[in-house]
C-alpha cells in the first residue's frame, strides 16, 4: 500500500451477521463493520481488520483517492463517504464506501492546503493569516479526483482575501457550492492586520507599583518647616 494507492481486503458479512449484536462481535475481534453501496447494485455489507483499516486512516489521502476493496477475491472501486468512530477512543467504528462507476460523477470532499504563508508580505508586516476552511466538497469523475486543492497565499497582504472562486481547480473539477442556484462565492482564506494589546489610560495603578522615589507621604515638607 502506498499513499497513490490503497487496498482493503474485506469479508462479505451474512445477513446473521448484521445488526448492533453482531457488530459487537465483530468489533470484539477486531474487525470493523462496513458497507458497499451505489453503483446499482444491492448494498454489500462487509468486515475490515481494524489494523488494516486504522493503518490507512493514517494517511490525508485515503479520504481522496479512490480505493480497491477485495471482498471475498472480487475487486471494488470506492471511496469513503462516512466514518464512525469511538467517541472516546477514536478507533474507527463503522465505515461507509460508496461504489465508483466509470463515467458517473461523484461529490467529494477534498483537503484543501495553503501553501507560502511564510512568504507572505503580509505575514512579514506581522499580519495574520486565518484559514476558513479545511476542506471543500467537489464534483467531477473518478479519474479526475484531486489528492488535495492547493490555495497559495504567497502574495498576500495585509486586508487580501481569497474566495471559492479564486481557487485554481484541476481540469474536470467543479466546487460544488459554486454550482448551486443560491450558492454563495465565501472566503476562504484573509489575511488580517496585527492584533495590537490596547492599553487603558484611565486604569487606576497601585500604589505598591509606584517606585519608591514617587512616593511622598509628606515627610519632606514636615523636615522644611522645621
Amino acid at each position: 500500500m502506498s499513499i497513490n494507492h490503497f487496498e482493503l481486503n474485506a469479508i462479505d458479512r451474512a445477513a446473521e451477521l448484521q445488526g448492533k449484536g453482531a457488530s459487537r462481535r465483530l468489533r470484539k475481534q477486531n474487525l470493523v463493520p462496513a458497507i458497499i453501496y451505489g453503483g446499482n447494485e444491492e448494498p454489500t455489507a462487509i468486515s475490515i481488520k481494524l489494523n488494516e483499516l486504522v493503518k490507512s486512516l493514517e494517511f490525508e489521502a485515503f479520504f481522496s483517492h479512490i480505493l480497491t476493496i477485495n471482498v471475498d477475491g472480487e475487486e471494488h472501486q470506492a471511496v469513503i463517504k462516512d466514518l464512525q468512530r469511538h467517541p472516546a477512543k477514536g478507533f474507527p467504528m463503522h465505515a461507509d464506501f460508496q461504489r465508483i462507476v466509470k463515467g458517473q460523477k461523484i461529490h467529494m470532499n477534498v483537503p484543501v492546503h495553503f501553501t507560502g504563508r511564510e512568504d507572505a508580505p503580509g505575514t512579514a508586516a506581522a499580519g495574520v493569516l486565518s484559514t476558513l476552511v479545511s476542506d471543500i466538497e467537489i464534483i467531477c469523475l473518478p479519474s479526475q479526483l484531486p489528492e488535495y486543492l492547493e490555495v497559495d497565499v504567497s502574495g498576500m497582504e495585509i486586508g487580501d482575501l481569497f474566495r471559492l472562486s479564486d481557487i485554481k481547480l484541476p481540469e474536470g473539477v467543479v466546487i460544488h457550492e459554486l454550482e448551486l442556484e443560491d450558492g454563495h462565492d465565501r472566503t476562504i482564506v484573509n489575511m488580517q492586520p496585527p492584533t495590537v494589546e490596547e492599553v487603558d489610560a484611565d486604569a487606576d495603578v497601585d500604589a505598591d507599583e509606584v517606585p519608591a522615589t514617587e512616593q511622598n507621604d509628606g515627610t519632606d515638607e514636615n523636615k522644611d518647616s522645621e
